[in-house]
């Protein structure tokens, strides 16, 4: 099985998007040339060139790609070949309007952008066949061709009557009989019985709330829609060339896909990371979402898109601070990418996206964006060969689920202010400034080589993943689990006593009398802090009381309680308090920061044998290390400690006697 270790040999990938198709061909030479300069050795092509390549049905213009192709490799530039098919031509729209995409409302979704296509569509489907084919079959020999790239950010739905159709064959693979689904759904409430197969439509705009068991199943089916479109295509590509890698690049934390089940059926698992430079906490996103591509790829990943600079879908569109685009790409390596590429190699001066910097900016190369990628393409260059392959070893897990994701979203929920990724994000945030490098985990994924679990939200579970969790434990694991945890099954049945009844004997907990949602802004006192966004009011069984909400209706009532290793967070403490109970927790499950004493902003992180320091504050900082150590981006020597400048990078390699 081809691998991210056959395209890199022994370099980190480091380049982006090429779009040659928008430029004169007297352009390309220019840009090889600049490429060289910033040590760009891999580009991806042809990513929305479907239009180009088939300017009219069954037409093939391959002239431009085999020149483009072979300049590539005359000058040692790899590429990752990607299959056109994320935005049809616009005659496939003007001449089979059932390939356009409907809303929930009915309305056609038109060309004129990208995207719109119905993944059911067998017509679309047909014609994304055919290019692929004819693809592959051209350039699966070609020198220059190191992965496939297919499509581009799968993330299209549609409720047309043909994703009806489809819908309804995956529900009768799934339940097998009317009576199986209709169990299921819970069609009893408000007269939902189904009588007949063709009587299931998507769940399009209703008279009020819909069926969220049905919004739930449709969920699963667009990904699972959107996947059999990649696989289409992935098995084409891979028939020609079977040794060549193939991956379909993920948008970071998108509920759209089920990137667990996604990852399984790519050689290459990659992903594109916009971290907002105004965020305070861009750092710690970036952060989570290299762990979570980590964790799917179970090893080495691809970067695939960042922004150089500015991007172009915010309200206000900020540049990079000097540093910040070197800072968070070094940061992507240390964390497990073995290769750095942005969107896009150079400015477009036309289009939706001419104000999405490139690496080559508007400024060109005298401009500051060429200048800093310049210097990230050195310093990756020169890691390369220490880098590329090796492992990142993590003792904490955090349990992530697109299913509860979903069943979390439904209209009728306790409260609209809680958002699953934030959740996620405030407690994978509690353990990086903590200095504690984590993996992201599936509930049903083996734990035993975990000394923390950690579960920051998963309202739906189903019976496998609680008997993991309940294994995990026995085994010797410690587990912490935040609120409204285990609450539905599978099909988003809320079960009996409001929690899973093994969950709560684990934790400590007995009846469980009511939720207490928190409005914007409102906190809760418990012992020792404030709890934001929820609370919830149980009676403790053999669980000991950690902390007890103080003041108001839960007066008295537990806000924390542990049972032996097994603990519950019946809130959202403020991000301080957060820490503290997890770094608590860890201490005693015995697992420690990668480096102790460090400066507030300063994150440490071992991959392989080497050791980044990253400083994310505007401030110069002095690090202590232990012992002496060669700092390979400078190829100076380090003893007792060093000084990180304002986002600055330091990589360390083992210590010398």
């Amino acid at each position: 099985m081809p691998s991210l270790d056959d395209c890199t040999r022994g370099r980190i990938l480091f380049g982006g998007d090429y779009n040659p198709e928008q430029w004169p061909e007297e352009t390309w030479l220019e840009d090889v040339r600049l490429m060289k300069q910033a040590g760009v050795n891999s580009v991806t092509l042809g990513v929305f060139s479907w239009a180009t390549l088939e300017p009219r049905p069954g037409a093939r213009e391959f002239g431009w790609l085999d020149r483009i192709m072979d300049l590539m490799h005359a000058n040692g530039i790899g590429v990752v070949l990607a299959t056109p098919t994320a935005s049809p031509p616009p005659w496939m729209g003007s001449r089979h309007p059932e390939t356009l995409p409907r809303d929930e409302q009915g309305q056609t979704v038109w060309w004129g952008s990208r995207q719109q296509f119905c993944p059911s569509s067998p017509t679309y489907r047909a014609y994304a066949a055919a290019i692929t084919e004819d693809l592959a079959a051209r350039y699966a020999g070609h020198p220059a061709l190191t992965m496939w790239h297919i499509n581009n950010e799968y993330c299209t739905h549609c409720w047309c009557d043909e994703t009806a159709r489809h819908f309804r064959s995956w529900l009768r693979t799934k339940h097998g009989t009317l009576d199986a689904l209709n169990e299921a759904w819970g069609t009893a409430f408000w007269s939902q019985r189904y009588d007949a197969w063709e009587e299931i439509i998507p769940p399009r705009r209703a008279q009020y709330m819909r069926n969220p068991a049905h919004v739930l199943d449709f969920k699963r089916f667009t990904s699972d829609a959107l996947m059999e479109c990649y696989t289409a295509e992935r098995d084409i590509v891979s028939r020609h060339s079977p040794h060549i890698p193939v991956t379909t690049n993920f948008m970071p934390l998108w509920s759209g896909q089920d990137a667990w089940r996604w990852a399984e059926r790519e050689d290459v698992v990659s992903v594109d990371i916009y971290p907002d430079p105004k965020d305070p906490h861009g750092g710690q996103y970036n952060a989570m979402i290299g762990d979570m591509t980590r964790s799917q790829a179970r090893g080495p990943w691809v970067l695939m898109e960042q922004a150089a600079g500015p991007v172009n879908w915010r309200g206000v569109n900020h540049p990079k601070p000097r540093g910040l685009n070197r800072l968070w790409s070094l940061q992507a390596v240390a964390r497990g990418a073995d290769a750095v590429c942005y969107f896009q190699w150079r400015q477009s001066r036309q289009g939706a996206e001419k104000f999405h910097s490139g690496m080559l900016s508007h400024a060109g190369e005298a401009g500051r964006t060429f200048q800093e990628t310049s210097r990230v393409g050195a310093e990756i260059t020169r890691l390369g060969a220490q880098v590329t392959g090796t492992r990142i070893t993590a003792d904490i897990a955090v349990l992530h689920d697109w299913n509860s994701w979903w069943a979390d979203q439904q209209d009728g929920r306790l409260s609209t202010h809680l958002d699953y990724a934030d959740v996620v994000r405030a407690w994978h945030r509690a353990l990086w400034e903590s200095g504690r490098t984590t993996d992201f985990a599936h509930p049903e994924h083996d734990l035993t080589r975990y000394r923390l679990v950690v579960v920051p939200h998963l309202y739906l579970l189903n019976d496998t993943a609680i008997d993991g969790l309940l294994s995990y434990v026995r085994g010797g694991g410690t587990l912490v689990c935040g609120f409204l945890t285990g609450v539905a099954d599978e099909d988003d049945r809320v079960r009996a006593g409001g929690m899973d009844a093994r969950l709560r004997e684990l934790l400590g907990i007995g009846t469980v009398h009511e939720w207490w949602p928190l409005d914007a802004g409102e906190t809760v006192e418990c012992e020792g802090f404030l709890g934001t966004l929820w609370s919830e009011e149980f009676e403790p069984a053999g669980g000991e009381v950690v902390a007890a909400y103080k003041g108001g209706e839960l007066d008295g009532l537990p806000a924390v309680v542990r049972n032996g290793r097994a603990w519950y967070v019946s809130t959202l403490p403020e991000p301080d308090a957060l820490r503290a109970l997890l770094s608590r927790i860890a201490d005693d499950a015995g697992t420690r920061p990668v480096l102790t004493g460090l400066p507030a902003g300063v994150e440490a992180v071992r991959r392989g044998e080497l050791l980044f320091l990253l400083n994310h504050s505007r401030a110069a900082v002095t690090v202590q290390v232990p012992g002496s150590r060669p700092e390979l981006l400078t190829g100076g020597q380090v003893s007792g400690s060093l000084t990180l400048e304002r986002y600055g990078v330091a990589v360390l390699g083992e210590a010398v006697p």
